[in-house]
């Protein structure tokens, strides 16, 4: 463990119970941030440990050592529990109390090396928690042959996450056939599927396998199930329930054993209410559902796969305010349109660093013809509203943060005396108008979800852990 973690904690820190006896056992410790970069520039850490006691520990200096390592997780050690750095701590992957025993300490540390191994293993580029529980699910479910629905937004990986479970699963000798649903007609699907026999159709002149067929002993990839029509969902329902299906113009059944996994950027939950999909075909392909949320959900993806894509691609790299652009990128075409975007600049900057105003071009050119605010699929226009104005603020919070941080970082230190003397005047900086502003929004929305916390969370575009530090932040609990 101790080659994969870092433990950043001055020596003095050391001496205070509890640290003295579980500091050692975690990590290897250093005490200064030069010695942190020097060990990054070595070689790759897992784990970053920060005692929250640690000086001039900030927004400004976490974001720094992401910059340079992004697929390195920074969690917050600390002493008195659940800890809030500078006012913030969405920055941190997590926080770490040392109140508890050693044993549970290490087992803690050792979890989030587990996840983030699985990550690894499955090809996940990531570090959010949400792809964690993806990995988490495919672990469990990839020995089996249970069907698989993964939902998600075009371009969030779902073929990854099928290729990810036949590849660790018992079939993984066996083909892996992926077919795009929605891409194929009606007619031309179910023979693609199922195959056909000599003279079924005009041009048929000689007998074909289908891709069921081809799929015998290995798995099935269904993407864009919700564009089939009920005709075909029958014919699926079918397969999936004993392997048997006929081919176009046969009177004799063939047998395959497949493993099917589909996906949809649909709700078919909607789709079933409309009459459009099969309740029970629903009910066979989504013995277990894994949810891909869109790339601006997990924001915290987006610089690992940057950086990942980039160095597929021999790209140089970014400058950091075409790091800070590419951040606050929405993302609406998901990490294929982020992958798409650093193959263009290798294309195009192979050998220099991609700066701030090459960022704003590729912003600005896939905003063309957009008339409207980018919303997210699946909300309503208030709702969408809500998500707009909370991400802006958030975003506004960010900025003046990072900016406050960057100012009293690079200021001469004052004595007392003069810090004291800084607002004798009673004019103490504050953010209290933004403050009230989000906390109105909040409080407004949990008012129309009748109180339910993960409805209010899903609204507003926040994880359910940051509303309830929200929550007890304004008393509104």
């Amino acid at each position: 463990m101790k080659q994969n973690v870092l433990v950043v904690a001055k020596p003095e820190r050391l001496e205070i119970r509890p640290l003295k006896n579980i500091v050692g056992s975690l990590g290897e410790i250093v005490g200064e941030i030069s010695l942190v970069n020097t060990v990054l520039k070595e070689r790759q850490v897992d784990l970053i440990l920060f005692d929250a006691e640690f000086p001039g520990l900030n927004r400004a200096l976490v974001n720094r050592l992401r910059m340079r390592s992004p697929m390195t997780d920074i969690w917050n050690l600390t002493d008195y529990g659940e800890t809030v750095v500078d006012g913030d701590a969405d920055y941190f992957d997590g926080s770490i109390d040392l109140r508890t025993d050693s044993s549970s300490l290490t087992k803690k540390v050792a979890d989030i090396l587990r996840l983030k191994a699985l990550l690894h293993k499955y090809g996940i580029v990531g570090r959010s928690d949400k792809m964690k529980l993806v990995a988490e699910t495919i672990d469990l479910i990839a020995p089996t042959d249970i069907s698989v629905l993964i939902i998600g937004p075009s371009g969030s990986g779902k073929e990854l996450v099928s290729r990810a479970i036949h590849e660790h699963s018992l079939r993984a000798d066996r083909n892996f056939v992926a077919v795009n649903c929605g891409a194929i007609s009606e007619g031309v699907l179910e023979s693609e599927l199922f195959g056909h026999e000599k003279g079924a159709f005009t041009g048929s002149v000689g007998k074909r396998d289908g891709l069921f067929v081809r799929a015998d002993g290995g798995t099935m990839f269904l993407d864009e199930i919700g564009e089939t029509k009920p005709d075909m969902q029958v014919k699926l329902l079918r397969v999936l329930e004993d392997g048997i299906f006929y081919p176009v113009g046969a009177d004799r059944p063939v047998h395959s054993d497949v493993r099917v996994i589909a996906a949809t950027n649909r709700d078919l939950t909607t789709a079933i209410s409309d009459g459009h999909f099969r309740e029970d075909l629903y009910f066979r392909l989504s013995v277990i559902k894994i949810l891909l949320p869109p790339l601006y959900d997990r924001r915290e993806d987006i610089l690992p796969l940057l950086y990942f894509f980039a160095q597929k691609e021999n790209l140089k790299g970014f400058s950091d305010s075409a790091l800070d652009l590419l951040r606050r990128y929405d993302w609406p075409g998901n990490v294929r349109q982020l992958r798409n975007f650093v193959t263009r600049m290798a294309a195009l900057h192979r050998d220099r660093t991609v700066d701030k105003q090459e960022v704003e071009n590729f912003i600005a050119e896939q905003n063309m013809g957009q008339t409207h605010l980018p919303v997210a699929t699946g909300h309503t226009p208030e709702e969408a509203g809500h998500e707009l104005i909370y991400r802006a603020l958030l975003s506004l919070g960010n900025e003046i943060k990072m900016l406050r941080d960057l100012i009293t970082s690079n200021l001469p230190p004052r004595t007392e005396f003069e810090t004291a003397g800084l607002y004798s005047n009673g004019n103490q900086p504050s953010s209290q108008s933004m403050q009230d502003m989000e906390r109105d929004l909040i409080a407004a929305t949990l008012t129309e979800t009748d109180g339910n916390r993960r409805e209010t969370a899903r609204r507003l575009g926040i994880g359910e852990r940051t509303l309830y530090r929200k929550l007890k932040k304004y008393g509104l609990n």
